[in-house]
C-alpha cells in the first residue's frame, strides 16, 4: 500500500557509450543478414547491442552507476535507437536505487527526450523523462557521453507499508 505524497525528483549524470577498444562498455550482439560490422556505421539498422555503460558525475569524473540493458538500431535513414535499461546508481543520494527507460532515441537529434517507466529503490512507482543532449559523439568508432537530464515523480520508500 502506498501512503504519502508523490515526489518529483531532478538529477543528472553523464552516460559514457564506448563500443571501441580492448573493454568496450557496449557489445554487437546480433547483426542482421547481410550486413557487417564494417559497412560504415558503427550502429547498423537492425543490429542489437547489450550494454554495460558506466554513468558518471561529470564527463571524465566520479562513477556514480552503470547502465545495463540492450538498444537496437531502429532507424533506417537516420541514426536511431530503441533503449531498454536499467540506470543503477552505486554511490551517492541514489546509491541502490535504479530507474528503467524504455523509449526511442533518436541520436540524429543534439536535444532529445526518452520515458522513464519505472525505478527501484527510492524510485519505486517511477515515471517521467529524461532529457537527453549529446556531449560526444565520434561516428567512426561510435563511442558516445550522453548528458541525462531526469525528471521523476516517485513515492520514497519510507512510504511504503505492506499489508
Amino acid at each position: 500500500m502506498v501512503s504519502g505524497k508523490e515526489k518529483l525528483t531532478k538529477f543528472h549524470f553523464f552516460l559514457n557509450d564506448i563500443l571501441s577498444g580492448k573493454n568496450p562498455s557496449a557489445v554487437m550482439v546480433a547483426i542482421p543478414n547481410g550486413t557487417t560490422a564494417g559497412d560504415g556505421s558503427p550502429v547498423p539498422f537492425g543490429s542489437v547491442f547489450v550494454v554495460d555503460d558506466p554513468l558518471t558525475d561529470r564527463p571524465g569524473g566520479n562513477v556514480v552507476g552503470n547502465a545495463q540493458g540492450m538498444y537496437m538500431s531502429s532507424g533506417q535513414d537516420l541514426l536511431s535507437l530503441v533503449i531498454v535499461m536499467d540506470f543503477g546508481f552505486t554511490s551517492g543520494e541514489y546509491n541502490g536505487s535504479s530507474i528503467s527507460v524504455f523509449s526511442r532515441n533518436p541520436l540524429s537529434q543534439t536535444n532529445r527526450e526518452v520515458a522513464v517507466v519505472g525505478g527501484r529503490g527510492m524510485f519505486r512507482m517511477a515515471r517521467g523523462f529524461a532529457k537527453l543532449k549529446t556531449y560526444f559523439f565520434n561516428t567512426t568508432t561510435g563511442n558516445i557521453i550522453v548528458e541525462y537530464t531526469v525528471y521523476v515523480l516517485h513515492y520514497s520508500v519510507t512510504e511504503f507499508r505492506s499489508e
